[in-house]
């Protein structure tokens, strides 16, 4: 359940690629990463080496890479609401893609543009778009995106005083009671992943789990990691986030968002890909989200 699609309006959920081809008539296909489908970051057939240079690469501004996101820009994906500094993990991934594509770090204008404006129909002012943005097959109809460059995982949260706080390990949450809203993947990581000794229970919504949270009533919330962001940062300021939960199903999975038909599609997927494969995706989910950002992961 990711925050932006429910509950918690500021958030995003789900994840999918339409890449276009480029030079000619020649169509490029892209391996799309779907979470109905395949939840690995697989990387996307390259596209044609000459067309994915800087000198040959069709942006808004010639020689320029014009990145997008939220005003105001939230940590651990941005730090201090000021992306061009390059730290938060959206902020570093952004470089990273320029990088890839031979921009340098001068080369990159950010520019600010609301969350539903950007997954709107029609014209867009910037390259690419990274605002946390879930790639659902709705909103396949209206943009593009990229291959994901992040892999949404489940996260147990607790109030600072329970007794599941500093624990790190699977192990030791066996004793935890545990809930987590009805139907979604933060239940099963509970019940295939952790797999407490103690019934878990179950809520029809994040509000209500919360609730109970607050009331004393769960050792801890299990929900994706976004939405544990923002109930810790934002709602709840005496909860904590106790780790990471290893990955279960088919998790929901952020993309770099473009124009629908944008000629930048296929080579922007393409990077993605390649920082993927790198191991460059996982270094910077590992420096800005377990480790700035407090968010270990439980083994």
């Amino acid at each position: 359940m990711s925050a932006r699609g429910s509950t918690l309006s500021a958030m995003a959920s789900t994840s999918r690629i339409l890449a276009l081809g480029a030079a000619g008539a020649v169509l490029v296909a892209v391996a799309a990463c779907a979470p109905q489908d395949d939840p690995a970051p697989a990387t996307t057939a390259s596209a044609a080496a000459a067309s994915c240079t800087k000198d040959s690469l069709r942006t808004r501004t010639p020689g320029k890479l014009t990145v997008a996101t939220d005003e105001p820009a939230y940590e651990p994906w941005f730090k201090d609401n000021k992306p061009d500094n390059g730290e938060g993990f959206e902020a570093a991934v952004a470089y990273a893609v320029a990088e890839q594509l031979g921009y340098a770090r001068g080369d990159v204008a950010w520019t600010r543009v609301k969350f539903d404006a950007a997954i709107a129909p029609g014209p867009k002012s910037f390259d690419f778009d990274i605002n946390q943005f879930s790639i659902t097959e709705e909103r396949k109809r209206a943009v593009d995106f990229s291959a994901p460059y992040y892999q949404v995982r489940q996260t147990v949260i607790a109030l600072k005083s329970s007794k599941i706080v500093g624990r790190t390990s699977l192990a030791d949450l066996r004793d935890a009671k545990l809930g987590a809203q009805v139907g979604t993947t933060s239940y099963r990581a509970i019940t295939e992943v952790i797999k407490p000794t103690v019934q878990p229970q179950v809520y029809n919504s994040n509000d209500d789990a919360k609730k109970a949270l607050q009331n004393g009533q769960l050792d801890g919330l299990v929900v994706d990691l976004p939405t544990a962001f923002y109930i810790t940062g934002a709602e709840l300021t005496d909860a904590t986030i106790v780790g990471q939960v290893p990955q279960v199903g088919t998790p929901e999975a952020f993309g770099l968002l473009l124009d629908k038909g944008s000629p930048l599609t296929a080579c922007v997927s393409d990077a993605v890909g390649k920082l993927a494969d790198a191991g460059t995706l996982r270094q910077l989910e590992q420096k800005w989200l377990a480790q700035a950002a407090g968010a270990a992961e439980l083994t």
